[in-house]
């Protein structure tokens, strides 16, 4: 799609080829935060995003399949933790009272 306009969580590409996810976009500041396949964060003015777009330098793409690139996420990250996981024993378990932190007064 040839001048597209920026629209936060879709992926375009420059004619060069670079990937990119629009993630934010500040009409006050009259920014827009790109965020490259590799991870890289980049800031963009909307004056240049419409003269790129304008020139048809700018696609509108699908997200890529594997867009994990994109964030510091690892595979680990998706599994579930139970609590029970972060004891090693019973005796250094740790049981807090919720009037523990509380100041009173007399």
């Amino acid at each position: 799609m040839l001048n597209p306009r920026p629209i936060v969580g879709d992926w375009y590409r420059f004619k060069d080829g670079d990937k990119f996810e629009v993630v934010a976009v500040d009409v006050d500041d009259g920014t827009i935060d790109l965020q490259y396949y590799d991870g890289t964060i980049e800031e963009m003015d909307v004056e240049d995003w419409v003269s790129e777009a304008g020139a048809g330098r700018v696609e509108s793409i699908e997200p890529p399949e594997d867009w994990s690139g994109s964030v510091d996420a690892d595979s680990d990250d998706d599994e579930p933790v139970s609590a029970e996981n972060y004891y090693v024993d019973d005796e250094k378990r740790q049981h807090a009272s919720r009037l523990d932190d509380l100041d009173l007064f007399e």
